[in-house]
């Protein structure tokens, strides 16, 4: 072992100890530099080395090699003078060199061992035994795999000829003749049979390093071909379970390519697989775009989406969802339905739905939308009307919701089990709607069923019955009504013997009964007994709060109908709604959203101020002088403007407060509602109404 002595240990000497201290071949005695406390000084200490700051003592010693690296010259020359004979002297620039080649041979040796360690990995991690040998039939390449199958371990067979340890080996055949064999069966020494490929190593000039054998266990191989034939009878039950379906069924690939499509599919589009596999998602489009290209995109599954496809514009409904495997987007399938069919099936649940109707009610307190307080007030006064057996009048404008009230308040009495009977009694002729109401014996008139007919009072039994527009009834059908609510009994037409019913009525109208009274076309007997339980609908321009919620409910119930898939409306559209007087009420909101949805593209899921009809603004009622007499106007009329500026002064006299004005003008609260409803007399301000 060569002994050392380092003169020096600035940077560079400092890094020349850090290599040369991990050399088996050299021993470094000492280190030496006029500053003790250098870094490369406290390394030499660190590790066990002599350090001194005077190199003339150390010559004297036995030193083979001394390594200058401070670069003077004058030291240079006083070492030459000083050495023994026997001892070489290498100046600080050799010295630089031979540091750079120790520190590339280094790097290159840890590169090359990172080399090794990666390709080692590689192989041991694969489940196939891998044997290389070079071109002297001794093995090189031995991983844990073949260590495994052949039962030998891999440091008895490196290096050594591969016939020393598998005699009947193909590897050195594949050597001679650089032929690649493919899926040998062999058995090795121990019995094991295996399935091998053996292929030459050759580089790109044909120069041969050596042959490859890569090899399975013949057990696992036939493991996987009955994998792979199990996976061919589930493909081929999926093939046939998707070709047996009458939904068609379109799959595409995770690039919009068409991969599979079922005989309904062609059925219904025209389209045959030759004009699809392998062709782009829209081929088969004539209007609208592709769902597969969407839900491609978004990677979220499309519902409900109307189009027309094939060259004859089927018109259909999709829904589309994602394929994803492991986290991955592989492809979409689609369902295809023909829109004809889920129409005749829609007028066929229409028409089922349409018979349920007349024998039961389909509505409750929670289907009816308002959180106003005014709404608020008006379903609490219904929900207690439905725990009294009281007659219940329902007073509002049309389109205001009497209807769902009138659900409502027989699903939530103690009659819900029982029929919900609906007359809308001025969509009957007088001739008909007594026969109707109170049923009818035999040979009553001509054309009576043989053994008479039950009437809707006597249907409608232990239950409700729900009277619409109550104030369409003549004088003589409103007597016959008010025997039935004194009496609790009705007398069928061309009979005379009464019957006992039990039966809960609910009314409805928009009409002035009061006025009706006053003018001789409404029994006033008969009107207090329909007005025991009151109660008054505000319409939509007083409850304009409620307009958000309602077009969410209504656009949900419009999706369904006309099998669309709207979301909602923009906030300039509610501006617009807000600002609209509806004279219509909920039915023209539900109307006027309507004719947008039809009117919307089929790709557009929010109704925008673009797809609303025109909608005027509120106009101010025309004030008239009573005095002018040149107004034309009747004295109904002018008594009417007369009596609507009266009330507004009274409100504006009394903060708006609607009970302190009723008692003023001597008129009860609920006549003044309707007075103010029936002029139009806005809430200027609703804090200050109570």
């Amino acid at each position: 072992m060569q002994k050392v002595l380092l003169i020096g240990a600035g940077k560079g000497g400092t890094a020349l100890l850090k290599r040369l201290s991990r050399m088996k071949m050299l021993k470094i005695i000492a280190v030496v530099d006029l500053n003790p406390h250098s870094p490369g000084m406290k390394l030499a200490r660190s590790l066990g080395i002599f350090t001194s700051t005077d190199w003339k003592p150390l010559l004297s010693g036995q030193i083979d090699i001394v390594i200058e690296t401070t670069g003077h010259h004058q030291i240079f020359e006083e070492l030459m003078k000083e050495k023994k004979k026997e001892t070489i002297i290498i100046p600080g620039s050799i010295a630089y060199i031979m540091y750079q080649l120790i520190e590339e041979k280094e790097a290159l040796i840890e590169k090359l061992q990172e080399e090794t360690y990666i390709q080692e990995t590689i192989f041991n991690s694969t489940n196939d035994g891998m044997i290389g040998i070079d071109v002297h039939e001794r093995v090189f390449l031995f991983n844990k795999t073949a260590e495994k199958v052949t039962g030998i371990h891999k440091e008895k067979v490196m290096g050594k000829p591969i016939q020393d340890f598998i005699p009947t080996s193909g590897l050195p055949r594949v050597l001679k003749s650089k032929q690649i064999e493919i899926n040998q069966q062999f058995v090795l020494n121990n019995g094991v049979s295996i399935v091998a490929t053996r292929i030459p190593i050759i580089d790109e000039k044909g120069k041969l390093y050596g042959a490859l054998s890569i090899f399975k266990e013949f057990t696992e191989v036939e493991h996987l071909a009955e994998e792979i034939t199990n996976l061919k009878e589930i493909q081929t039950m999926l093939q046939a379970i998707i070709q047996s379906s009458e939904e068609a069924i379109s799959v595409v690939d995770e690039k919009g390519r068409g991969l599979l499509i079922n005989r309904a599919y062609t059925r219904m589009t025209g389209l045959t697989e030759e004009e699809v596999i392998g062709k782009p998602a829209e081929i088969d489009i004539s209007e609208g775009e592709s769902m597969h290209m969407k839900v491609l995109k978004t990677r979220r599954a499309v519902r409900g989406a109307r189009m027309k496809v094939g060259p004859n514009k089927k018109d259909v409904i999709v829904n589309v969802a994602p394929i994803i495997v492991d986290g991955k987007l592989k492809g979409s399938v689609g369902v295809i339905h023909d829109v004809s069919e889920i129409q005749m099936l829609t007028t066929e649940l229409n028409r089922a739905r349409q018979i349920i109707r007349t024998l039961e009610a389909k509505y409750s307190f929670d289907d009816i939308i308002g959180e106003s307080e005014e709404m608020k007030v008006v379903i609490e006064q219904a929900k207690l009307g439905a725990t009294t057996p009281a007659t219940v009048l329902l007073r509002g404008e049309s389109g205001t919701g009497k209807e769902l009230f009138a659900h409502a308040i027989h699903n939530a009495s103690d009659r819900k089990y029982n029929k919900f009977i609906r007359v809308n009694c001025a969509a009957i002729s007088e001739t008909l709607l007594e026969s109707e109401l109170f049923g009818y014996e035999e040979g009553a008139f001509s054309g009576a069923k043989r053994g008479g007919k039950r009437g809707y009072f006597e249907e409608a039994n232990n239950g409700s019955i729900f009277l619409d527009e109550i104030g369409e009834l003549s004088a003589h059908m409103q007597a016959k009504l008010l025997r039935v609510l004194q009496e609790r009994e009705i007398i069928r037409v061309g009979g005379t013997k009464p019957i006992p019913v039990n039966v809960r009525v609910i009314a409805a109208t928009n009409v002035n009964l009061e006025k009706a009274m006053a003018e001789g076309k409404f029994r006033e007997d008969l009107y207090y007994r329909l007005n025991r339980y009151p109660i008054s609908i505000p319409p939509l321009r007083h409850r304009k709060g409620d307009i958000p919620a309602l077009c969410a409910y209504l656009i949900r119930k419009i999706n369904q109908d006309y099998g669309r898939n709207v979301e909602g409306v923009t906030d300039e559209v509610i501006d617009a709604f807000m600002n609209y007087h509806w004279p219509g009420n909920v039915r023209e909101l539900e109307n006027v959203l309507g004719r947008a949805i039809i009117f919307m593209n089929h790709h557009e899921t929010v109704i925008q101020s673009h797809h609303l009809p025109s909608l005027e603004l509120q106009k101010e009622r025309k004030k008239i002088n009573i005095f002018d007499h040149t107004n034309n106007a009747t004295l109904s009329e002018l008594i009417d403007q007369f009596e609507e500026k009266i009330i507004r002064k009274a409100l504006e006299e009394n903060g708006f407060n609607r009970t302190k004005t009723a008692q003023k003008l001597g008129i009860s609260l609920r006549n003044l509602y309707y007075k103010m409803e029936k002029y139009n007399i806005a809430k200027h301000n609703t804090q200050k109404f109570s």
